[in-house]
């Protein structure tokens, strides 16, 4: 049997299962080219925006930082620090005492970190989902696959391999495409967890530096 008569004498069950992984794989591949863009550009703009903001903070002009803040508004670091620089100036501008001002900053930063990272992680449960269940769906396939070879089988008095051989390929055929979905979309998750890792550290150490930078000016201003 050539590969086409194979198709032509799958089941319906087998088909759905295909049409189910071919689902599966249409939703791997988007996720997988839309967070691949999200995170590039985060990386991209975070590494020019650091190099400028860093001037502007260093300066003390904190309306400049948030404007760079808003002209780089694709990176994870601009939306953390932004958060703690906006909530610095309202407590200045309301002229709060400097420790409920580095408190507050301290909590808009912790926050904006924690929307980061649910943002980064969107779709990928949906891909650790796939990468665990599209064996078992193929599995499913191959299960009815065998039952279709032993029917054959029983139809047959003199069972040869004919009579067989359209059920073990329909078996073999959802059993590989189960794998074929699974394994990129383990790949994919397992890269892309690793990214929000690196952003993670990332914006903490940022944050870090930032609070730092606080306390130096507020001991300064002590001084």
């Amino acid at each position: 049997m050539d590969f086409s008569e194979i198709l032509g004498s799958m089941g319906v069950i087998a088909w759905t299962v295909v049409g189910i992984l071919f689902i599966m794989s249409v939703y791997i591949i988007m996720i997988a080219i839309e967070r691949w863009l999200t995170y590039n550009q985060a990386r991209k703009q975070s590494r020019a925006y650091v190099t400028s903001v860093s001037e502007s903070i260093s300066k003390g002009n904190i309306d400049e930082a948030l404007a760079l803040g808003e002209q780089y508004n694709k990176s994870h670091l601009a939306k953390v620090l932004s958060s703690g620089l906006l909530e610095m100036q309202a407590h200045v501008k309301s002229k709060e005492i400097p420790g409920e001002a580095m408190e507050a900053s301290r909590r808009a930063i912790e926050r904006a970190i924690s929307i980061n990272i649910q943002n980064f992680k969107k779709g990928l449960s949906g891909l650790a989902t796939i990468g665990s269940t599209a064996p078992f769906v193929g599995l499913f396939g191959t299960t009815f696959g065998i039952i279709n070879a032993f029917q054959g089988m029983a139809k047959e008095e003199n069972a040869g391999i004919g009579a067989v051989a359209a059920g073990i390929s329909e078996a073999l055929i959802t059993t590989a495409l189960g794998l074929a979905v699974a394994v990129p979309a383990v790949w994919f998750y397992n890269i892309f967890t690793n990214k929000i890792d690196t952003f993670t550290v990332e914006m903490d150490n940022s944050s870090s530096e930032l609070i730092d930078y606080f306390l130096k000016k507020r001991s300064e201003g002590r001084g």
